[in-house]
């Protein structure tokens, strides 16, 4: 009963004070879907939402792919994106850009498609408000490694309806178009 009481409480002052509560679909952040947009001939992925960056205390600690998170590199976590990955965001307030290297998962609030580091969030001018609307686009083209580029064009078909079609035929046929990866997610960001 205390429980319930102070859950409601702290949501109640949560509301009046302004701050945004996430919601949760299955107890997990929804996140807006990553889709493929076609630019100078090329398939690229775009994620569209809020962009945050990383508190000063997972400076230090293990990201996803192993590294130690440096607020100092030009890095992210993607809860969408494959690890390894290089992402242009673009601040859709100010129109200022940033590459970053995906080397985390996050964030886990809803509505929100990449965390970053703090001096990747500075160079997009949006330390004072600590949060800003983004696009991010990945091109398969201009990633760093074979291994990057192959996960990408991997996501790219994962969502490309063409690509689904196959996939499908193939698997009433016995066989497979493609394989999956541990660190890709659906297009719906649900992990599933």
């Amino acid at each position: 009963m205390k429980t319930t009481r102070i859950i409601v409480l702290a949501l109640a002052a949560a509301t009046l004070s302004g701050t945004a509560v996430p919601v949760l679909a299955n107890g997990k952040a929804k996140v807006p879907p990553v889709h493929v947009e076609h630019e100078d001939g090329e398939e690229i992925l775009v994620h569209k939402g809020e962009a945050s960056f990383y508190s000063q205390k997972f400076h230090g600690r293990t990201t996803a792919n192993g590294e130690t998170m440096n607020q100092n590199k030009p890095t992210a976590a993607s809860r969408a994106l494959p690890l390894g990955a290089k992402a242009t965001v673009t601040n859709q307030e100010n129109g200022k850009s940033v590459d970053v290297i995906v080397n985390d998962r996050g964030p886990y609030v809803d509505g929100r498609v990449i965390d970053l580091s703090r001096s990747a969030a500075k160079k997009l001018d949006m330390i004072e408000d600590g949060t800003a609307p983004v696009k991010v686009e990945v091109k398969p083209s201009e990633q760093p490694t074979d291994t990057a580029r192959e996960k990408v064009e991997e996501k790219v078909d994962q969502l490309t309806p063409d690509s689904q079609v196959a996939q499908g035929d193939a698997r009433r046929n016995g066989g497979s178009a493609g394989s999956s990866r541990s660190d890709t997610v659906s297009h719906s960001g649900s992990g599933k």
